[in-house]
């Protein structure tokens, strides 16, 4: 095997790992919001309302448990972005644990800190999600771009993907 055909076989092998990595993060970060949001209207895992920091309750019309049903919708539609539109939800999704972590860290300090620390990882992971759909964005318009006989269209093979700069 000569140097470029080994750098060409470890060139596919990152892009199939990252490939793979942009799959897992879109499943996660669709599956958790939406699961999430559902709950905040049934409250079977935990009571929602006991993480709202008091200041949000106090600026938001109704009850902490009428803002949980606000929440939950925009977790559910998160979710939905991230399924069919990455690229946008990821970021929605990153803004999204921004604010929630905010809101643990000025929820009766320093109970929630815990949590704010994991949701601060979970945006870190949606923000990974951002940069790996912005990198496969070419592919997906490729697929749904039909194509055309004596097109010198590559594969939609992750190894086929161009990185925009």
């Amino acid at each position: 095997m000569t140097t470029i055909d080994a750098r060409a076989a470890e060139s596919d092998r990152i892009r199939t790992a990252a490939w793979q990595a942009f799959w897992l993060l879109r499943i996660g970060f669709t599956a958790a919001p939406i699961l999430f949001g559902i709950d905040k209207f049934f409250n079977w895992t935990v009571h929602w309302p006991d993480y709202l920091a008091p200041w949000i309750n106090s600026i938001a019309p109704g009850s902490a448990q009428d803002f949980m049903y606000f929440v939950g919708g925009v977790e559910i539609a998160a979710g939905l972005v991230v399924a069919f539109a990455p690229a946008i939800g990821g970021p929605l999704v990153a803004a999204w644990l921004g604010g929630i972590v905010v809101n643990l860290l000025t929820n009766n300090p320093p109970e929630y800190y815990d949590i704010a620390l994991r949701d601060f990882g979970l945006l870190l992971g949606a923000l990974t999600l951002t940069r790996l759909a912005w990198a496969f964005a070419p592919l997906s318009r490729r697929l749904a771009v039909p194509r055309q006989s004596g097109s010198d269209q590559t594969s939609a093979s992750p190894s086929s993907t161009t990185v925009p700069s």
